[in-house]
């Protein structure tokens, strides 16, 4: 969530960077409303202090004539009231805070001023590596390949589950098994992360101190007899590993990696995008999340990029990075960079990888502090996360782009040792 000291003491530039997002009415409506309510909870503070002071005074004073045998009732009366006017304003104040913390859970955060403003039309191309292959053949989607070779079957999917939640049979489950460990060693070995198997399901307050709720909710699978969800992404267990905990300055930084299944309800929209692998319900990812000082999460956000890079590079796949405007930057990033691969079956750039910078947004919902050093106020750290990557649309660009005018499908170097063959081929043909 947003410093309420920033909205407090700056609130024009609140109301500025988050305008950038689109809806400024609404957003300078939560701000101002945040304003009156911190304004009436000080004052609602101050007059109790108040009150409370006056009435360790009165206490004082009413032993000492009760010690003298004079009279004290009038005194005790005013403190009968005095205590029930402290009792009104307690009930209040919790009114207050409970409204002013549903507002500040429900604002998304302030965009970084390098964020391009608009919409997902504004999103930049920042560069982009490797050149889409050129074959001399018409480009096959994957959903034809895949169930030539094999690898996948979406009806048996449908019949189990329903639409969104495909099976992966033979060479197509043990590719998904290689990407897995491919993308774990990497990260584990080559760039220093720790991995973590995570919960699959989580609490409230774990959706909640990462995001996810209470906006959200609507978009996520809940077990409603135990009030658990079914993660969106490893970024939730994984980030809240640490909520709640005061962090000493030499254990930062922090680096997790985990493989986990995601479930979003929101995936089955209507259109083209509901072929195939292309937008699912249960898909399969590797997620990278930071832990940094303040001053090193902007530096760190470049370096997780790049770690996501690393993986598309190895997989000999094309890609593009974009940094996303800040209307289409997600609720709870300050700064997001998106990586697509080009993928020639459906003649598409497609998105593997997000990679973003929350800023203390999250730390400050879940209570993730560390003291800078010994003796020194405890701050908020900043917690980045990194797709490094998500399978379903990896898988759609390794069999487009590795796809051969037989039908069979090129696996790239790095993959083969985890996959067992350089190529995959229909049942019964030479793999």
């Amino acid at each position: 969530m947003l410093d309420l000291q920033q909205i407090r003491h700056d609130p024009e530039a609140v109301r500025a960077r988050l305008a950038a997002r689109g809806n400024p009415a609404e957003t300078d409506a939560a701000v101002e409303r945040l304003g009156t309510l911190d304004a009436e909870r000080r004052a609602l503070v101050s007059e109790v202090d108040g009150l409370k002071g006056r009435r360790n005074q009165v206490s004082r004073e009413v032993g000492e004539r009760k010690r003298r045998g004079e009279d004290a009732d009038a005194l005790v009366a005013e403190m009968r009231a005095v205590g029930d006017r402290i009792a009104e304003i307690d009930v209040r104040v919790r009114a207050v805070e409970e409204e002013r913390d549903s507002i500040l859970l429900r604002i998304p955060n302030a965009t970084d001023p390098s964020v391009p403003h608009g919409g997902e039309e504004a999103n930049a191309v920042v560069r982009t590596w490797g050149e889409p292959r050129s074959l001399a053949f018409t480009a096959r989607p994957h959903w034809e390949l895949a169930a030539e070779l094999g690898m996948l079957d979406l009806a048996a999917g449908a019949r189990v589950s329903g639409s969104g939640f495909p099976v992966y049979r033979g060479i197509g489950a043990r590719l998904q098994r290689a990407l897995i460990n491919f993308m774990l060693d990497l990260h584990t070995t080559e760039h220093g992360y720790t991995e973590i198997e995570p919960p699959f399901l989580v609490g409230r307050d774990a959706m909640t101190g990462t995001g996810q709720l209470p906006k959200f909710e609507d978009d996520a699978y809940r077990i409603e007899s135990d009030d658990l969800f079914l993660i969106p992404t490893a970024e939730v267990p994984v980030t809240n590993l640490h909520r709640d905990e005061l962090l000493a300055a030499d254990q930062l930084p922090i680096a997790y990696t985990a493989y986990s299944p995601c479930f979003r309800r929101e995936a089955g929209s209507a259109g083209k995008d509901t072929r195939g692998l292309l937008r699912l319900h249960q898909f399969d990812k590797v997620e990278m999340v930071r832990f940094e000082r303040p001053e090193a999460s902007d530096e760190a956000l470049e370096r997780l990029l790049g770690q996501a890079e690393r993986v598309l590079q190895l997989l000999e796949l094309p890609y593009r990075v974009l940094l996303l405007a800040a209307g289409d930057t997600g609720f709870s990033s300050a700064k997001t960079y998106d990586l697509e691969v080009w993928a020639p079956g459906v003649e598409r750039w497609l998105e593997v990888s997000s990679c973003s910078n929350f800023r203390d947004f999250q730390a400050r919902r879940a209570g993730i502090r560390f003291r800078p050093e010994a003796g020194a106020k405890p701050e908020f750290v900043h917690t980045l996360n990194g797709s490094g990557v998500a399978l379903p649309r990896t898988v759609v660009a390794l069999i487009e782009n590795g796809q051969r005018e037989d039908g069979s499908v090129t696996v790239p170097e790095a993959l083969r040792p985890y996959l067992g063959t350089d190529r995959i081929a229909a049942p019964g043909g030479a793999a």
